[in-house]
């Protein structure tokens, strides 16, 4: 079954005051590209975050995000109070002690003060709230893979589509081909006749008509390529998934057929159907470039 490489998944986790956002998305590209934005508390499970994902989606261009939102009520920086009683009773002492006026604004004075606002715990990361957030990372990537299930099988089916075309036009080659050699014959032998004087060994003319006509004989290359779409069917039915670079490699093959055969066919009909070959598979190479 085909996959294709553009996916998008998120997943959102609940951990006590804390929201967990896990979100995902990947392109096509050659191989696994990753890009992390992590937050702070979870960077020393990079690797792992890292390896989960290798592991999952294999190839792509890789936008990974993971982020904390916390309940704004219980995320308010505390106040310091004995800090700050301790700091109004200085600053009244040496306002007794100089004479200097008392602040008439004393919340505003004292919550300015060093440290009154600042936030003194260390946020340290446990297993309870690694295995949440391993949580959400797994339902993020599962959410992407099945996106991209989806968009493989609507590749697939393009693929059908185009390879059933290609084999139509190969088999619209078969009468045309025997056509061909005749006129080739006898366009031959009409020009010999042409010529009143001219003197031919007819047994020898023989032999360079089939010399001639082999060397444009197409047999093998539409044998080639009628097996060329044959593996390109039974790769696509493959259900591990992640054949995209071998059906690329078939694609390329396939190419190689028909451009040999456009090569051999001096005849406009065929030459024409050759150009329809081409188009189609054009469009196979250009969508395979999404197949993981």
């Amino acid at each position: 079954m085909i996959q294709s490489m553009t996916g998008y998944g998120k997943a959102v986790v609940a951990y006590k005051d804390k929201k967990i956002n896990v979100e995902v998305k990947s392109l096509n590209s050659k191989q696994l590209d990753l890009q992390t934005r992590i937050a702070p508390l979870y960077r020393e499970k990079e690797m792992e975050i890292r390896q989960m994902v290798s592991e999952a989606l294999i190839r792509g261009k890789v936008d990974f995000s993971v982020w904390i939102e916390k309940d704004t009520l219980v995320d308010a920086t505390p106040i310091n109070g004995a800090l700050m009683e301790n700091y109004y009773q200085q600053l009244k002492t040496i306002a007794q002690k100089t004479g200097i006026p008392e602040p008439q604004d004393w919340i505003y004075t004292l919550t300015r003060m060093p440290d009154v606002l600042t936030k003194t715990d260390v946020e340290v990361l446990d297993e309870e709230e690694w295995a949440a957030v391993r949580e959400g990372v797994r339902q993020a990537l599962d959410a992407l893979v099945s996106f991209r299930r989806q968009e493989g099988a609507a590749l697939e089916q393009k693929f059908k589509e185009k390879v059933d075309n290609i084999e139509r036009l190969l088999a619209d080659i078969e009468p045309l081909e025997k056509q061909r050699v005749e006129k080739i014959r006898a366009r031959i032998v009409d020009g010999l006749m042409q010529i009143p004087e001219a003197e031919y060994d007819k047994n020898r003319l023989e032999q360079e008509l089939i010399y001639y006509i082999e060397k444009l004989d197409i047999s093998e290359e539409k044998q080639r390529l009628a097996n060329h779409l044959r593996y390109f069917r039974e790769t696509m039915a493959e259900p591990a998934g992640g054949q995209g670079k071998k059906l690329g490699f078939i694609a390329q093959e396939m190419g190689r057929e028909i451009n040999t055969t456009g090569s051999k066919s001096n005849q406009a009909e065929m030459q024409n159907i050759v150009v329809k070959m081409k188009d189609e598979l054009e469009q196979i190479k250009e969508q395979v470039l999404n197949a993981l």
